[in-house]
């Protein structure tokens, strides 16, 4: 009897859970903006603490961001209905990573880059993206170009992070974080002024794959931000919302649309 009385409350706190996580209610909606805050604040505190690593408030500050994470990937685990599946997502390995360079910061300390492994997360969510496209009518015009520019500054971030690590106790131009980003954004963009150039051979590799990258990806990037190839636009008869820029039909249906256009796309 006293099982079956224990297993209640269990199923309702996993409910309880599911539906925070997962739920449509203004609640859900506001707790999973939380999430999206403190994901923004972790990621915006890991770039700044990087200039204090050493101190003991920063360690702590690790301490308390780490407990939060494991409490969050340890409900997410809990209430999800295929485990297997759960533990196979980028996003469940990006935070176990995450959580290890908090906790043993001193024995990973060429490897404490992989924090920047949390900005990955930002905006994965299918559900979140439905929040913000219910709830910011600005955010589901502009969804393709927020995207694209909060990809390219993860890109920027991550590619930073590397630079920084790998050579801030060995390169005499390169002192901290700003001086890393400073070279990183030189390089992708193809400007190269010299002033500032990696040492040794990881040093030289790292520059060759941060330019290759950014004439394949970085350009790219950018030219999506300026230029969408998509606008949201709901089609009346198919319900199809993502057209290219200069479409007369819908490409599903063939119904003709009304997309407002400048007419220089």
């Amino acid at each position: 009897m006293a099982s079956h009385e224990n297993a209640a409350p269990t199923r309702s706190w996993r409910e309880m859970f599911r539906g925070l996580y997962h739920g449509k209610d203004p609640g859900a909606r506001r707790f999973r903006f939380a999430l999206l805050a403190f994901d923004v604040f972790t990621i915006v505190f890991f770039v700044w603490a990087s200039i204090y690593e050493d101190l003991p408030w920063v360690l702590w500050a690790d301490l308390v961001i780490a407990v939060l994470i494991i409490i969050d990937l340890s409900i997410r685990g809990w209430i999800t209905y295929n485990r297997k599946r759960f533990f196979m997502e980028f996003a469940t390995w990006a935070d176990i990573i995450v959580i290890i360079t908090l906790l043993l910061p001193a024995v990973l300390g060429n490897f404490l880059f992989l924090r920047v492994l949390r900005a990955l997360r930002l905006l994965r969510s299918y559900r979140v993206l439905a929040d913000l496209r219910d709830e910011f009518a600005f955010f589901k015009r502009n969804e393709e170009v927020i995207q694209s520019t909060l990809n390219l500054l993860v890109f920027l971030f991550v590619m930073t992070a590397l630079v920084f690590v790998m050579q801030v106790h060995t390169n005499p131009g390169i002192n901290n974080y700003v001086d890393a980003l400073y070279f990183t954004v030189t390089a992708l963009t193809t400007t190269g002024f010299g002033d500032i150039t990696l040492q040794g051979t990881s040093g030289r590799l790292l520059s060759v794959i941060i330019l290759l990258l950014g004439v394949a990806l970085f350009l790219r990037l950018v030219q999506t931000i300026f230029r969408p190839s998509r606008v949201m636009h709901e089609c009346d008869d198919c319900g199809l919302n993502r057209h290219d820029a200069d479409a007369v039909h819908c490409k599903h249906c063939g119904k003709v649309l009304h997309i407002t256009t400048s007419g220089d796309v």
